[in-house]
């Protein structure tokens, strides 16, 4: 099974309150399979990308088996090229949480994070849905 994601975090201040969220599509891209918005607490903007990854990983572990193919984007130059290796990490908190998406990551059949524009379609609606939970919560 091919799957694409699509993730987003955002942080109300940075650090402040935060959420993350993701959209999981079939390989085509023509079925919306799963898709979330989890609030995360006092967080940094970085750090609720990640989250969003990580949360996302999981799932389609949990929900599809790791006996499959994804492409991941995420409008986080930064957080993509720390995961790509092409960034070196220097935040020990964000270390850890690379090295989670990293380890994940190797679970699957093949796994590859792609850096899009904010305006694409997909991660303006998974960052509208973190702002309408953060909304929803008063934050």
């Amino acid at each position: 099974m091919d799957v694409v994601i699509y993730t987003d975090g955002a942080s109300r201040k940075n650090p402040g309150e935060s959420a993350s969220g993701y959209m999981i599509f079939d390989g085509k891209e023509e079925n919306l399979l799963a898709h979330d918005a989890l609030y995360n607490g006092i967080r940094t903007n970085n750090e609720a990308e990640y989250i969003a990854i990580i949360s996302a990983l999981e799932r389609t572990g949990r929900d599809f088996g790791y006996k499959t193919s994804v492409r991941l984007y995420s409008d986080s130059e930064l957080v993509v090229r720390q995961i790509n290796g092409k960034y070196r990490v220097k935040e020990e908190g964000l270390r850890k949480l690379c090295k989670k998406a990293v380890e994940l990551s190797k679970k699957f059949m093949k796994c590859e994070f792609n850096n899009v524009r904010r305006e694409n379609p997909h991660i303006k609606e998974v960052d509208k849905s973190i702002n309408i939970l953060l909304d929803s919560l008063g934050k």
